[in-house]
């Protein structure tokens, strides 16, 4: 029979009556009672349609006494809920929601709290942005969890946060939330205290007239001392700012400055003739928009000559590990983009596989990523070879540095009408100085000027790359 109780309690479907007419027919001894109470405590989540009789209840070691049943269902009800219903990042009404620093990538541990986009008191929606991250590869927003209002933001603009940083609390009904800056949400608690406790203590202070003190006479300052002749003038301190590094900017200098430790760079220079290919540009933009639905740019043109030019001189696309070279058999170009936050290095994929269209279309894609901060860090991971492109600044010529761990980098300049002889006569011709800097170590000096000989017989001829001459 308690074999059927026990089963009974299991499935929750034992009624009170049953339960009584059971309990009145057997006259439970002790230790039936006890095995009974047992059940009941394990089983205490079936409770909720038996909570209104009373039983005999014997817990082990104690004596027989009439008992309400409820309350040791309230009782274990109450502590099961304590390990049942706790929810991480959300209070125990359901009501305020934490907003936490999601996960920022396998290689960023942590970051800095850069600017707050909304304001408590602010109405948000699922996944809108909050706030942003600011790493040392890219900026990262950190999202509401749930739709309602901006209660209040417990960290500050400027703190290092980590992934799984509490930063802010989201109140899904907006109840009770005022409309505050971020900055008055921090400071507000702590100065209605101290106010209401500086009046008071000034009403308890006795009011001291202050006797008048007697004037000392001031005693002649002594003239300033002259600048020596070999004393440099620095200018006014006031003059000056001092604005902390952004991740990035730290970042960006680190890894220049190990570049310029760790390689044995060097530069080679030429210049190419770009009449062929501005003509060809010329000739089909129109064409090309039309049909691709961008425009045709100069890069993609350089782009794919430095493929052809890997292709010949694998070496090139080669890196130094430990003791050994690895040769890479894709060629991915990482292009360097200038942002207002600092410089980028997104990555076109297999860029040998693309024709033109394909890689204006990325260059595009990724260069817009790359002004609004939405780019992600797998965008900018990898790639064999870098080209950089001052000319869009006017830079005239340059040694740039390359990009660990790459072995070497295309610098493109202004082009800049110059005059040149053709065919014995003299005539003007757009010009372009074109510079590769290389790792000594691997790359021998041979090697690096084939490849940018390749460069320039293609962009001067784009029909070698039909003809693969």
């Amino acid at each position: 029979m308690f074999g059927a109780v026990r089963r009974r309690f299991a499935n929750g479907g034992f009624s009170s009556s049953i339960l009584r007419q059971s309990l009145q027919a057997t006259r439970l001894a002790p230790s039936s009672t006890s095995r009974v109470s047992d059940e009941i405590l394990i089983h205490a989540r079936g409770f909720e349609h038996v909570r209104k009789f009373s039983c005999l209840v014997s817990l082990r070691g104690r004596a027989i006494s009439s008992r309400p049943v409820r309350e040791v269902v309230s009782n274990m009800e109450h502590a099961s809920s304590k390990r049942t219903w706790s929810r991480p990042f959300s209070s125990d009404t359901g009501d305020l929601v934490d907003a936490v620093v999601p996960f920022m990538g396998e290689s960023i541990t942590d970051g800095t709290l850069a600017k707050f986009l909304k304001n408590p008191g602010d109405r948000v929606e699922v996944d809108e942005p909050i706030a942003q991250i600011e790493t040392d590869k890219v900026t990262i927003d950190v999202s509401s969890p749930e739709a309602g209002v901006l209660k209040e933001y417990v960290a500050k603009e400027g703190d290092t946060v980590e992934p799984g940083t509490k930063i802010a609390v989201i109140s899904k009904s907006g109840e009770g939330v005022a409309h505050v800056a971020p900055s008055e949400n921090i400071s507000k608690k702590a100065a209605p205290q101290q106010s209401a406790s500086e009046m008071k203590d000034e009403k308890k202070r006795p009011k001291v007239e202050a006797s008048p003190v007697p004037a000392k006479p001031k005693a002649p300052a002594p003239p300033p001392p002259k600048p020596s002749a070999t004393e440099p003038q620095l200018p006014p301190k006031e003059r000056e700012r001092r604005v902390p590094m952004t991740r990035l900017r730290k970042r960006v200098a680190t890894r220049l400055k190990d570049s310029q430790n760790t390689f044995a760079m060097l530069t080679t220079f030429n210049e190419v003739d770009m009449t062929n290919l501005m003509k060809l540009r010329s000739d089909y933009k129109d064409a090309f928009v039309e049909k691709h639905g961008v425009k045709l740019g100069l890069m993609s043109g350089f782009i794919k000559a430095a493929v052809s030019g890997l292709q010949n001189q694998p070496i090139i696309n080669a890196v130094i590990d430990g003791d050994d070279i690895i040769y890479r058999d894709y060629v991915d170009i990482s292009i360097a983009v200038g942002t207002p936050k600092g410089l980028v290095v997104p990555v076109i994929r297999n860029a040998d596989k693309m024709n033109f269209a394909d890689i204006e279309k990325e260059i595009n894609t990724l260069a817009k990523k790359a002004n609004d901060g939405t780019i992600s860090i797998d965008e900018m991971a990898g790639g064999s070879f870098t080209i950089s492109n001052g000319g869009v600044y006017g830079s005239l010529l340059s040694t740039p540095i390359i990009n660990p761990p790459q072995s070497a980098i295309l610098g493109m300049h202004s082009i800049v009408s110059r005059p040149m002889v053709v065919g014995g006569n003299v005539v003007p011709r757009p010009m372009m100085y074109i510079a590769l800097t290389y790792d000594h170590r691997l790359i021998d000096g041979r090697e690096a000027v084939f490849f940018l000989r390749r460069i320039k017989d293609v962009v001067e001829d784009p029909r070698r790359l039909l003809l693969d001459a």
